[in-house]
């Protein structure tokens, strides 16, 4: 597995484009986790994405959280394009297939059911 900063580099995230900020905590955790500002904000800019991270009272420990969380999300948007890439692709190469006997079957009989119908529209004598 890559290390944080592997996969940082290969995702394209660049320290300069994140926003960090440490704010102060919430919610349970004792009066040490509402006392210390041990949460971590983070923005990356150019896509304005936001991460916050408040899984342990470690400022370092929620750092490298939160990066991770940012990493995992644009893995998982360049997977989800990696995908619609290949299903466009597949659906262009089955609209281009030609048509099997049996719908060329099927579209001549279509076809002479039309040509009845019509038939049978025309004034009597023509």
């Amino acid at each position: 597995m890559d290390t944080l900063s592997q996969r940082l580099e290969r995702l394209g995230i660049r320290e300069e484009d994140l926003e960090e900020r440490f704010v102060l905590g919430s919610g349970s955790g004792g009066q040490k986790i509402n006392k210390t500002s041990s949460c971590v904000y983070l923005k990356h800019l150019p896509s304005g994405r936001e991460v916050t991270c408040q899984e342990t009272r470690s400022r370092e420990k929620n750092r490298e959280i939160a990066r991770t969380r940012l990493c995992e999300f644009f893995e998982e948007k360049a997977k989800e394009e990696h995908l619609e890439v290949a299903r466009r692709r597949a659906a262009r190469r089955y609209q281009k297939r030609k048509p099997s006997r049996a719908a060329k079957a099927r579209l001549r009989v279509a076809k002479q059911v039309r040509s009845q119908r019509k038939d049978s529209r025309r004034r009597v004598g023509e």
